[in-house]
């Protein structure tokens, strides 16, 4: 899942980081068609150390109680079928106590295969346009790793928003499942709404031993500041809506404090950035494989 802050909203006075986002001095831009207002920096509930989804919204769920007419809610489902997508949904409203997810989303859609099944007769986008005609879900994405996958998915259907890995390494070795560009080139042609995922993403960690990684999370990040500033910039700098911290809130500040000196990279700037990070290769994990696409 992941939150935005609605402007204007009164929530309480001890702040979670998601609600200091916007109250900090963070440009907004406009989520697409959805018309929503975000901050350039979205916080997601998933990527706090949480082991599952079901977990993130448990914990969760006792303060949406109280204040989820604070947020813009998006929430997804790993289900590719109908009958498995509503139940996820009415998990998900009934574990968080809210009456509608603002955003629902495909997540981690890979190949082809798995497209064709959420798309088709009796698969998962049958369950959520069922539930958008209840009122319970108000607009429909996608998301995962394989940009060139959802360029054809914007074609097959009307999504409202995008999510996916746009980072300085990747642009540094552009191949046949990591070039964004077709799918920016389409996406701002629909109005469609873009969340950059791992925008501060090295590598892979060298050492395979979870035990031993400085952090929690499933790549070595940038952890100096002025990398994680240059990182960000290039990032917030190809026309995206926002971008979503990653799983390490030991990050978060520098990520805050580069957000809130952002200014878009020069080509120029964007070139020597990009130079900068070369000798690392593009972000790729098994679980990202495509069978057959």
């Amino acid at each position: 899942m992941a939150l935005h802050p609605v402007a204007g909203a009164r929530v309480s006075a001890s702040e979670t980081l998601a609600e200091t986002a916007w109250r900090r001095n963070l440009e907004k831009r406009r989520l697409g068609k959805t018309g929503q207002v975000s901050s350039i920096i979205t916080f997601g509930g998933f990527a706090v150390g949480w082991a599952t989804q079901k977990e993130a919204e448990a914990r969760l769920g006792s303060y949406f109680k109280r204040h989820g007419n604070s947020f813009f809610l998006n929430c997804k489902t790993t289900d590719r079928t109908k009958k498995g997508t509503w139940e996820s949904i009415k998990r998900s409203l009934d574990t968080l106590h809210v009456e509608r997810c603002d955003l629902f989303q495909f997540h981690g859609v890979k190949n082809n295969t798995e497209l064709d099944t959420v798309l088709g007769p009796g698969g998962a986008l049958e369950a959520v346009l069922e539930a958008k005609q209840q009122g319970l879900v108000r607009f429909i994405g996608i998301t995962g790793h394989h940009p060139l996958l959802f360029n054809e998915a914007l074609k097959l259907f009307d999504f409202d928003t995008v999510m996916f890995p746009l980072n300085r390494v990747h642009a540094a070795h552009f191949n046949d499942w990591n070039d964004w560009r077709p799918l920016l080139k389409t996406a701002r042609q629909k109005d469609v709404g873009i969340f950059a995922i791992k925008s501060v993403a090295k590598r892979l960690w060298e050492n395979g031993d979870k035990a031993q990684h400085k952090y929690n999370t499933w790549y070595e990040p940038f952890d100096e500041a002025g990398d994680i500033e240059k990182s960000l910039r290039y990032t917030l700098s190809q026309d995206i809506t926002s971008a979503v911290l990653p799983g390490e809130l030991k990050l978060w500040p520098m990520i805050f404090a580069a957000a809130e000196r952002f200014r878009p990279m020069t080509p120029e700037e964007q070139r020597q950035t990009i130079a900068e990070v070369s000798q690392y290769p593009p972000l790729f994990a098994p679980f990202m494989e495509q069978s057959n696409w």
